[in-house]
């Protein structure tokens, strides 16, 4: 034994494994080394602070007067809610705000609902021309949307034509052409998702019985709500922030929020001094929605984005 010892020598310290936390303090000097500790604070109060300012002067406009915001004025002289009470007056915010609730809302639901279906038969099951389909939803992101405005409006008006259904103008309508940009990505979201779960889960249902259909209802769908949630939030935000579809697609009485808000900016330019109040006012009342999504599905946010990613 001793001879062996003599034979081999010592351990280079290069072999040896190093120690949990040695092996810390050189992730940590490493990353002091890519950006310095005084650098770090002055980005993070710069980075914060280019988002706090501009949210802190929509606040304290939304309760200062229209004169006083036009003057400049940061800090309103007297506080006031009278801007959140005259918008729904104003305005039809109320109709817009169902609108976007329920078109975004539907949009969210049924992509999410689709797009777990179409990846998880994209990514358990063999076929032909099944990563022809894979590439397919990666080269549909890249295409603008700008570019389909005019075709979607021209099959939307051939159908009201040649079918006798009446497509622009209507809700529905609207809902159809949001659903066909938030399907591509969300079938993507799904099957990076799904690639990580273990297949072991369900070859253990179908040993015990379950066909692939009760597979997908009772081991996907429970497994999967990160996925989901983030597929559902992005596609929500497709129809919540979108503006050129809607404004083209839809009448008054289907009108979103966006296009309510952008009709009313409009309109407000002509006068001597803008409803400056009630726009800011209006603009926070339609961020609330988005705001509170996010704060009530940011835990299923984070595992979903970051799923896939190690393996």
């Amino acid at each position: 034994m001793s001879t062996i010892e003599k034979t081999a020598g010592p351990v280079p310290n290069a072999a040896r494994p190093k120690k949990g936390p040695g092996q810390r303090k050189d992730v940590s000097s490493e990353v002091n080394r890519l950006l310095p500790g005084p650098l770090l604070a002055v980005g993070l109060v710069v980075l914060c602070a280019v988002i706090a300012v501009p949210l802190l002067y929509i606040v304290f406009a939304s309760m200062n007067s229209d004169i006083e915001v036009a003057r400049g004025a940061f800090f309103p002289t007297q506080f006031t809610l009278g801007n959140y009470t005259q918008i729904w007056s104003t305005l039809p915010l109320g109709r817009g705000l169902a609108n976007s609730v329920m078109i975004a809302g539907l949009v969210a639901v049924v992509s999410s609902v689709i797009a777990i279906v179409t990846a998880y038969v994209l990514v358990r099951f063999e076929f032909r021309g099944r990563l022809s389909i894979l590439r397919c939803l990666i080269g549909l992101q890249s295409v603008p949307g700008t570019l389909l405005l005019l075709p979607v409006f021209v099959v939307f008006a051939s159908a009201g034509n040649y079918l006798g259904i009446t497509v622009i103008g209507t809700w529905w309508g609207l809902f159809l052409a949001y659903l066909t940009f938030a399907l591509p990505f969300s079938t993507w979201v799904m099957v990076t998702y799904l690639r990580g779960l273990p297949k072991e889960l369900e070859e253990a249902a179908r040993i015990d019985g379950a066909t692939p259909v009760g597979v997908l209802f009772r081991i996907i769908f429970p497994l999967s709500w990160p996925g989901l949630v983030v597929s559902g939030v992005f596609s929500f935000l497709l129809g919540w922030n979108d503006v050129m579809f809607a404004s083209v697609l839809t009448r008054p009485s289907s009108q979103t929020v966006a296009v309510v808000l952008q009709i009313f900016g409009a309109s407000s330019e002509g006068g001597a001094v803008p409803l400056y109040g009630q726009m800011m006012a209006a603009s926070l009342i339609c961020a609330a929605p988005v705001v509170i999504l996010y704060l009530i599905f940011q835990r299923f946010l984070v595992g979903g984005l970051t799923a896939g990613s190690v393996k």
